[in-house]
């Protein structure tokens, strides 16, 4: 191959960068950022992702990889003065993956790779016989779990089989080099009977096969469902780095840890982690042991961390941004293995961000930019309402914020199958590994018994918004795994309630009730941010005046769509709605439309009143009225005894209205041209409630805008605006605008001709995806994620606009509407609007504004302004 395919890193030697990141993934990049600035990193070297690339596609690594990687094993040699392989000087590496998005515990890494039955003495006359062989071991078990294919308990079994022979605490290391000798006895027998060979003792057979292994995760099941729920790409690949390795567990003056350079919970500028002092990397990240926290550092090693807080400071100086570092100390020096954008809460993201901004570190359009839109509701994650009078049965570590209730579930499928049912499931674990990836993903919270806030558990836990505790003290899993029991001898089975709290690390037997927390004052002054860039208008989609409040408390722009319909459900209404419904005559109908006038009256004096004079867009009637009827005898003999129809009369009246297509059938505009009386009350009662608001209050200037649903003809709307202009004559003409929703594709293909009629248009977004693709949004669960996974469509098409058929239609439109009446008003009201893909779309058309629910409005803003900073930057 002609490119290039082995990168170093060290000292004296660095040919990559951070600008290589797609080449050498976010690992290797960052490795060879580190060396060219001076920070103290274990030299090596990464092979490109192009390698990975080839090896999916041929089923083999590329002729040249051996003897370029032959070369690059000469290099380390000379660079750290050993020699791989050597019996006296061994040099040892580690192998690991580095894609290009991080994927914490996803992909596979070798440890020690180098030790074989000789090599293993020269390492003890060095450092220490317990040293040598418990790295010796320690590579065995890895290798044969991620090379070889072994289970890993088979492993676990061994070494607490030697335990309990010799008396030793479940929880304290073996340090007998003779029972540690004895272990690699009986691991090298489980490989040679799971296999039929040896444990490799050729140290280039075991770094060619370890290379393989780490590039063959790629495609492992968790790796893929991981970027599966992340929305990764499964061709971007994987790093492969090798590196010579430093040992945090050579003794006492030796530790491994992370460190985040801000507390990644709270965002709080302070560094923050834990670490182990004598222990290699993956016992602080795997959570099988519980660390230290970081501030004993200080007094147990000093020097390293005051190193340790100056290598904080340069990262995130050269970064700007908040780093996830993992280092070693061996023997009192320092060494960084990692740095990275930290993974953390929408909360100390937030609060990272515009800190940042104070310090003069980053724009505010970076800090705009940083904020990840999908978790940005996880802001609004809900606590406990009442924390008085509830029963804490144990404590651990608040590894992630919020609070949430489900029933217990002990395994990833318990946690699976309780989401399949509709029931939230809290996962229970020892400890949390990457298998468990989509048992975490179904569960509404998770509980560790090990492990702590830097651990697989709470650094998944934290990126996928979830609350998390880590380190239970005083709960036990029963072997079971059909129960945990507690110090106390209380027992909690499978299916029990429970409820945990995140931001303190409570857990709480029972449920409880949580609320939406406050949000704090960088909240308010990210979004003040935001609101300055962005040139969306953000309405609400609001049906009641409960919803309207909640809008204009997400600081909504108006209201972009009010359904009136929804306002006919109450216990109170329904029974006046269906009244109207089965009405013999058109008086008694009106008679009935009488009554729902005054409601409804009431109802938009609310809206008008809670809005103060920003838009607010009406839609009028537009279900079939058989939705308003009930489908069983004891509702229809209710209707019968409150209206004095027969039964038999009833029962025809439901049969007629039903329909067999309803979402294509007798409805929206339909409606007003078989009974224009019901639009006609529905427009009395916007007017009536106009007038008496202005004359009532102080407010004045509301110009409401009508909207006319499901039209796919230009007569529809001249007919129904000659009603509205009517009603609007019986109250000296007011104020107010008359548009029509576009949710058909003949009303995208005609737009120039309703253009001429209307003030505005409101792209239905929901219900011309429908029309358009032929999908019915309530049955599309049922084959849309095997389309997704055989990329028939990319993503759902109710969640993310379909571009090159909806969008389409709607480019068209806007064309259309705009070449006809150049200052026509174009937005839109489908859950799209609150898409980060769709209001990218919808930004390009230049709409003047998109309409979501009202708990998508802070989203929503985000990304509109997200969407401008972006567009710049391209253009």
């Amino acid at each position: 191959m002609s490119e290039k395919l082995v990168y170093y890193f060290s000292k004296t030697k660095c040919d990559g960068s951070l600008a290589l990141s797609h080449i050498l993934g976010g690992k290797g990049a960052n490795l060879a950022e580190m060396c060219n600035i001076g920070v103290d990193v274990p030299p090596g070297f990464t092979l490109s992702t192009t390698i990975c690339n080839y090896y999916y596609q041929n089923n083999k690594l590329p002729s040249e990889t051996f003897s370029l990687v032959e070369n690059a094993i000469e290099f380390l040699n000379n660079e750290v003065s050993l020699k791989f392989g050597d019996n006296d000087n061994p040099l040892l590496l580690s192998v690991r993956s580095g894609s290009v998005s991080s994927m914490p515990g996803m992909l596979d890494t070798i440890l020690n790779v180098g030790l074989n039955d000789k090599t293993v003495i020269g390492l003890a006359k060095k450092s220490s016989e317990f040293f040598a062989y418990d790295s010796y071991r320690r590579l065995i078990q890895m290798y044969a779990h991620t090379v070889l294919q072994i289970e890993s308990n088979l492993f676990e079994e061994v070494i607490h089989k030697k335990k309990r022979e010799a008396n030793i605490p479940v929880s304290n290391q073996i340090s007998d080099p003779n029972i540690l000798k004895e272990i690699i006895i009986e691991f090298k027998k489980i490989v040679n009977v799971h296999t039929n060979q040896d444990f490799p003792q050729d140290v280039h057979e075991q770094l060619y096969n370890s290379i393989d292994a780490v590039f063959r995760s790629w495609m492992n099941k968790r790796a893929v469902a991981y970027r599966k729920i992340h929305n990764i790409s499964n061709n971007l690949g994987t790093a492969v780095n090798i590196q010579s390795m430093v040992f945090g567990n050579m003794s006492q003056n030796s530790a491994t840890g992370v460190v985040f350079t801000r507390n990644p919970s709270t965002g709080e500028k302070e560094i923050f982690g834990e670490f182990l002092v004598n222990a290699q990397g993956e016992d602080v990240v795997s959570g099988t042991h519980s660390p230290l926290p970081l501030d004993k550092m200080k007094e147990l090693m000093p020097q390293p961390y005051s190193d340790l807080e100056k290598v904080c400071r340069k990262l995130e100086l050269h970064y700007r941004d908040m780093q996830d570092i993992e280092f070693t100390v061996e023997n009192g020096k320092l060494w960084i293995l990692q740095a990275r954008p930290g993974k953390r809460s929408i909360q100390s993201a937030v609060e990272i961000a515009v800190d940042m901004v104070e310090e003069k570190l980053i724009s505010r359009e970076e800090a705009i930019l940083r904020i990840e839109h999908k978790s940005f509701s996880k802001l609004f994650h809900p606590i406990l309402e009442n924390n008085t009078n509830i029963d804490i049965i144990a404590r651990g570590l608040p590894a992630s914020p919020g609070a949430a209730t489900g029933y217990v579930a002990f395994t990833p499928n318990d946690a699976e199958q309780f989401r399949k049912d509709g029931r939230n499931a809290i996962l229970i674990r020892q400890e949390t590994n990457p298998e468990d990836i989509n048992g975490m993903n179904s569960s509404a919270g998770i509980i560790t018994l090990r492990g702590g806030m830097t651990s697989h558990a709470a650094v998944v836990a934290r990126g996928m918004g979830k609350p998390c505790i880590c380190s239970a003290n005083g709960i036990f899993i029963d072997k079971s795994e059909q129960f945990f029991y507690t110090n106390t001898g209380l027992k909690v089975y499978k299916g029990d309630s429970i409820t945990i709290n995140g931001c303190n690390g409570e857990v709480i037997l029972g449920t409880i009730k949580t609320v939406t927390p406050k949000l704090n004052k960088s909240f308010y002054k990210l979004m003040e941010w935001v609101d300055e860039i962005r040139t969306l208008k953000v309405m609400a989609n609001a049906d009641t005046p409960e919803d309207v409040d909640i809008a204009m408390n997400f600081q909504a722009d108006g209201i972009g769509l009010c359904r009136t319909e929804h306002m006919f459900f109450s216990d109170k209404r329904i029974s006046i709605v269906q009244e109207m419904i089965v009405s013999d005559t058109k008086e008694e109908r009106i008679a009935a439309l009488e009554k729902l006038e005054i409601m409804q009256k009431e109802d938009f004096k609310k809206i008008f009143k809670s809005t103060l004079n920003k838009q607010v867009t009406i839609r009028l009637l537009d279900p079939p009225l058989h939705e308003f009827l009930p489908d069983n005898d004891n509702a229809i003999n209710e209707i019968s005894a409150k209206t004095g129809k027969s039964l038999e009369k009833l029962r025809n009246k439901v049969l007629y209205l039903s329909e067999k297509n309803p979402m294509l059938g007798h409805r929206g505009c339909r409606l007003a041209i078989s009974y224009p009386e019901i639009y006609e009350m529905q427009v009395k009662a916007i007017f009536l409630a106009v007038k008496e608001l202005q004359e009532e209050t102080n407010i004045t200037g509301i110009v409401p805008e009508i909207m006319i649903p499901l039209v796919m003809a230009e007569k529809e709307i001249i007919i129904i605006k000659e009603l509205i202009s009517n009603v609007a004559q019986q109250f000296d003409n007011p104020k107010y605008s008359i548009g029509t929703m576009i949710e058909l594709p003949k009303a995208a293909l005609i737009a120039d001709k309703l253009a001429k009629h209307v003030q505005f248009f409101s792209f239905g977004t929901n219900d011309l995806t429908q029309t358009t693709l032929g999908i019915s949004r309530d049955d599309s669960a049922n084959f849309i994620e095997t389309y997704k996974d055989l990329e028939i469509v990319k993503q759902d098409p109710f969640e993310t606009l379909d571009i090159e058929g909806v969008g389409q239609l709607i480019s068209t439109a806007v064309y259309l509407g705009r070449k006809s009446s150049p200052s026509i008003k174009i937005g839109i009201c489908g859950e799209h609007g609150g898409n980060f893909d769709s209001i990218q779309f919808f930004a390009k058309l230049n709409l003047n504004y998109i309409s979501c629910s009202p708990y998508r409005i802070p989203i929503a803003r985000l990304i509109a302004a997200q969407s401008v900073i972006m567009n710049q930057k391209k253009s």
